[in-house]
């Protein structure tokens, strides 16, 4: 994979009209749909399931990203990539039993991401770097859109970096939260691969400009 990649969060998405935010993202220079997946237990909010996954299969022409925020992942992994998933990320924080589900998901031909929250140290991945094709750094609290970009973000991406090619990885680092044309080139400069925009995109009123603009 090619890495300064852009993937959209239809978590910002116009749900009453998504077949045309998907066409738009399609047409868009964006590389990836990202897929925000909420179960309401491990994060304070519920976003959507099963059915909108058919309306993204159907419309969607994108690398389709699905980022699961919920309990017990492995649950659900093997569905989500049925219905169209080519990637799928879960929580360190949620897996119990981590490298059985990242295995699964490889195993059922998808690519298989694991996801820090902003308090989780990196050093927790020293186990399971070289067997995952992804490490998502949250860089707000996970549950809703919107919210404030921590900092410490940039300090997780050199202390990831050094960890992949320390263990011989070939995992790319993706950063979700907060993400905006005032940061998106320093997040690249400091080894992000693909950066995840929700609102940034989404409450432009150009979205199909911004994304072109995130990847500069």
């Amino acid at each position: 994979m090619k890495t300064k990649l852009i993937a959209p969060s239809l978590l910002s998405a116009d749900f009453g009209n998504l077949e045309r935010d998907i066409e738009m993202l399609n047409r868009s220079q964006a590389d990836w749909l990202h897929v925000d997946v909420m179960d309401g237990r491990f994060v304070p909010n519920i976003s959507f399931g099963f059915p909108v996954m058919k309306t993204i299969q159907k419309f969607s022409k994108k690398f389709v990203d699905v980022h699961l925020m919920i309990v017990e992942p492995e649950k659900y992994v093997e569905q989500f990539i049925e219905m169209g998933a080519d990637l799928v990320s879960v929580h360190y924080e949620a897996s119990i039993h981590l490298h059985r589900t990242i295995d699964l998901i490889q195993k059922r031909g998808a690519k298989a991401g694991v996801v820090l929250n902003p308090a989780t140290p990196v050093l927790m991945l020293e186990d399971i770097i070289a067997e995952v094709d992804l490490v998502l750094l949250m860089s707000v609290n996970p549950g809703f859109g919107g919210q404030k970009f921590i900092e410490n973000t940039y300090k997780k991406i050199a202390e990831t970096k050094d960890l992949i090619l320390s263990n011989n990885s070939t995992a790319l680092i993706q950063v979700d939260g907060g993400v905006n044309l005032e940061n998106a080139a320093k997040l690249f400069d400091a080894g992000a691969d693909v950066l995840v925009a929700g609102n940034a995109v989404f409450s432009s009123e150009d979205p199909e400009r911004t994304i072109e603009l995130l990847k500069i």
